[in-house]
């Protein structure tokens, strides 16, 4: 009877407070949920009529969307339709659809539960060793890329693979982590399955930043195989390819925390993929870019 009691008190309350705050101007509550993420307010739309006109309000979902969205869609490298019924539709336009820019060497995407950004590097944006020399790398269009072009390896045995890119372009106070998006050659891979091959991101010219989670090099793999691994304790706590959700596949090479903001000078995260010590044949892996998306299971305040 105690517990029922206190359960109806509970139920009381809570209405005595949604009835408070919908005393709220729209406006009011439409910047208080611009202080909580665009799929909180997408619950919180539940809550009430005047809830739900907030939260999908174009005041509120202008917050959401990055600070230079505008500028980002004018460098489309197809034409985009960004006319949209609303700043809602816009944003999970840009979350649903990756936008190609810079020409098709970059594309552009929102991460849909937090709106930050996610960039990925083209391979014909990546400095790529021996990259415009035929007998050793082949360019064609690739089912599924994002890209006109990816870069299939024929044969080399110096590996060397390296993006960059300007971190105020990335969204601030975030940390990223860094990724070689590629596939296997249908017939054969060979000289980097079960090899190490070094990797590493690290941020450079920015005054007075922090880089110093990710300075360091770290071995990867460019193989699936976690059996082999798990065979060779030698190989435990290393970085292997994975599959994504699109058909291709995804290793690690770092993370970094993007302190960035308007007063910030700016500087540039390198990443890199190097096998340069063991100097035999290597071939039949095939190079979308590389990708910079928000570390997952992790929050800045």
């Amino acid at each position: 009877m105690e517990r029922a009691e206190k359960e109806e008190v509970v139920v009381e309350i809570s209405e005595d407070i949604i009835n408070n705050i919908e005393r709220l101007p729209e406006g009011c509550i439409s910047d208080i949920l611009s202080l909580t993420s665009p799929a909180d307010a997408c619950r919180s739309s539940l809550v009430s009529t005047l809830f739900k006109s907030a939260a999908d309000s174009d005041a509120l979902w202008e917050k959401f969307l990055p600070a230079d969205y505008q500028d980002i869609i004018s460098r489309a490298f197809y034409p985009f339709l960004s006319v949209a019924s609303s700043k809602k539709e816009l944003y999970y336009r840009l979350c649903d659809y990756p936008l190609l820019i810079d020409g098709g060497l970059k594309s552009f995407q929102l991460e849909k539960s937090s709106g930050k950004k996610c960039i990925m590097l083209g391979a014909k944006e990546l400095g790529i060793a021996w990259g415009d020399t035929p007998r050793y790398w082949y360019w064609r269009g690739y089912p599924g890329s994002k890209f006109p072009k990816v870069a299939e390896l024929k044969w080399v045995c110096w590996l060397e693979i390296r993006g960059k890119l300007d971190t105020r372009f990335l969204s601030p106070k975030t940390f990223y982590t860094a990724y070689l998006v590629l596939k296997f050659h249908e017939r054969v891979v060979y000289g980097l399955d079960y090899q190490p091959i070094k990797a590493k991101v690290e941020v450079v010219g920015r005054a007075g930043g922090n880089s110093s989670l990710c300075n360091e090099e770290r071995c990867i793999y460019l193989t699936a195989n976690r059996e082999h691994a798990s065979r060779n304790p030698k190989l435990e706590g290393q970085y292997f390819a994975r599959e994504r959700g699109d058909g291709w596949m995804e290793v690690e090479l770092g993370h970094f925390y993007n302190e960035e903001s308007e007063d910030d000078e700016g500087g540039e995260v390198h990443m890199s993929v190097l096998e340069t010590e063991r100097l035999g044949a290597k071939y039949g892996i095939i190079v979308q870019g590389m990708e910079l998306r928000p570390k997952a299971g992790t929050q800045i305040p």
